[in-house]
């Protein structure tokens, strides 16, 4: 009815107008009027070209073909790279069970459940018209990484000091996989001839002259931009044989008291420790303590020696052995001697000095009692023939015939020179101050001087200051 329509017009206008038409007007006329009777008849086209999808593998996808003035044509949908036909208008014509069509509004949907990597590639959407028309979406079906531990390093690697060792790790997944390699305690790690990184790029880490300092977790991550990333935990484990070193060689401590030793190890495997003493292993008891603490490859051992007595003095061995072999440190616990027992309390001492006037603040504190034949002894030395004692107050005088005044002492002495209001140690390393129970040292401590030298020592090194002494 239409085309009757316009071919009236046509001749309705060739009649009023037959001056103004020539040949080729009239063709052109007759293009224009079959194309919008084309138009008009409500043939097939595409509202829109269909959407490229991207999946992940497992995952649901849909693919839309919106097609308008249909009529009695058919669509049929095509996955170009299998060049399999897919559905035909409302029909699966394929066997997989996975694709199936909806239709809705002009819309005719591919449904492909549960995407597989084969399901990846062109789909055609086509319809069946003369000439027929078609057009093409993509359909990407992406993995998220996986690491292949059977082409990878295994989780756990043992390597021995300064050799080299490559950790290997393989990954599959769409688009491929980037790896990276890290420390799981944040450490730089050591490649290409000790250059420092704290990530390395690359499937393969190369390590070379491993150092025990190099022992840990490390860990090998695979992204590709599909979530979930994932990691794999290697543990590399240095081997070596056990080092000892031991901070005091010699420690010294009086009889009654208690004193701790102690080793430093480093060991890999794990290493057996224990103290040794008079060839016996040392096991806790009330006569001993002993404590461990290990952390990674290094161990801290200590004993405790209680009340020490005279059989508890002498070497010590700290042992540390695994299957690399063996190593031990020793320690000397040596006797430091106390003062004998005091006899008579001397008290209220002053200290004053010609040449600068020095007063000890503790001038007036009670001190600990001394030998009563020592304090004689240096009265006796000091102004022979001018002390006197009073066996009541234990005081003594002194006077110089030459001398018009005098300064006035009340002091308390040790074997060695000491002289003051306390009793405490001076003079050579070694020695030990009274109320301490232990002290280490370097070396031990040699016996005591007879009372007569350190008397004649002490006496020189007094005259030689200028202080005068006078024992009350």
């Amino acid at each position: 009815m239409f085309i009757l329509t316009v071919i009236k017009l046509l001749l309705i206008a060739l009649n009023i107008f037959p001056s103004r038409f020539t040949n080729r007007r009239i063709m052109f006329l007759i293009y224009m009027t079959n194309l919008v009777t084309h138009v008009m008849m409500d043939e097939p086209r595409f509202a829109q070209p269909i959407p490229n999808v991207t999946v992940a593998v497992g995952r649901d996808a849909n693919l839309p073909c919106v097609v308008e003035h249909l009529g009695g044509y058919k669509v049929a949908w095509i996955h170009i790279d299998r060049q399999m036909i897919l559905t035909i208008h409302r029909h699966v014509i394929s066997r997989i069970p996975r694709y199936s069509i909806t239709y809705t509004d002009n819309t005719w949907l591919l449904h492909v459940n549960q995407a597989h990597q084969d399901d990846r590639g062109y789909y055609m959407c086509q319809v069946n018209t003369n000439p027929m028309i078609s057009q093409v979406g993509y359909l990407q079906v992406v993995v998220p990484p996986n690491i292949l531990d059977i082409e990878s390093t295994p989780s756990s690697v043992a390597v021995r000091e300064n050799q080299n060792i490559n950790m290997t790790c393989r990954a599959d997944g769409f688009p491929a996989p980037k790896i990276i390699w890290r420390r799981e305690d944040g450490e730089e790690i050591a490649v290409e001839k000790k250059k420092k990184v704290l990530v390395y790029d690359g499937d393969v880490l190369p390590l070379t002259k491993v150092s025990r300092n190099e022992m840990g977790a490390y860990l090998c991550i695979a992204t590709n931009g599909v979530p979930p990333s994932v990691s794999k935990r290697i543990i590399l484990d240095v081997e070596f044989s056990p080092m000892i070193w031991v901070p005091n060689q010699l420690v010294g401590a009086p009889s009654g008291t208690d004193v701790t030793i102690d080793c430093h190890t480093e060991a890999h495997p794990k290493a057996i420790i224990y103290w040794v003493y008079n060839s016996v292993m040392v096991l806790p008891s009330k006569k001993y303590k002993t404590d461990y603490t290990e952390n990674s490859y290094r161990a801290h051992m200590k004993l405790t020696i209680r009340n020490l007595q005279y059989g508890d003095f002498g070497n010590y061995r700290c042992i540390s052995k695994n299957s690399l072999g063996e190593t031990e440190g020793s320690i000397r616990v040596y006797e430091i001697p106390l003062p004998s027992t005091p006899s008579k309390q001397v008290t209220h001492t002053t200290v004053e000095s010609r040449e600068n006037n020095f007063i000890p603040s503790s001038r007036n504190d009670t001190t600990k009692s001394l030998q009563t034949d020592v304090g004689y002894a240096m009265k006796n030395d000091l102004y022979p023939g001018s002390v006197s004692s009073s066996s009541s107050g234990g005081s003594s005088s002194a006077a110089s015939s030459s001398s018009s005044s005098s300064t006035s002492m009340q002091t308390s002495a040790l074997p060695g020179g000491v002289s003051g209001n306390s009793l405490s140690s001076v003079g050579s390393k070694g020695s030990l101050a009274i109320g301490k129970s232990t002290f280490y040292t370097e070396r031990p401590p040699n016996e005591y001087a007879s009372s007569v030298a350190g008397l004649l020592l002490h006496r020189a090194l007094l005259f030689g200051s200028g202080i005068y002494l006078t024992l009350l």
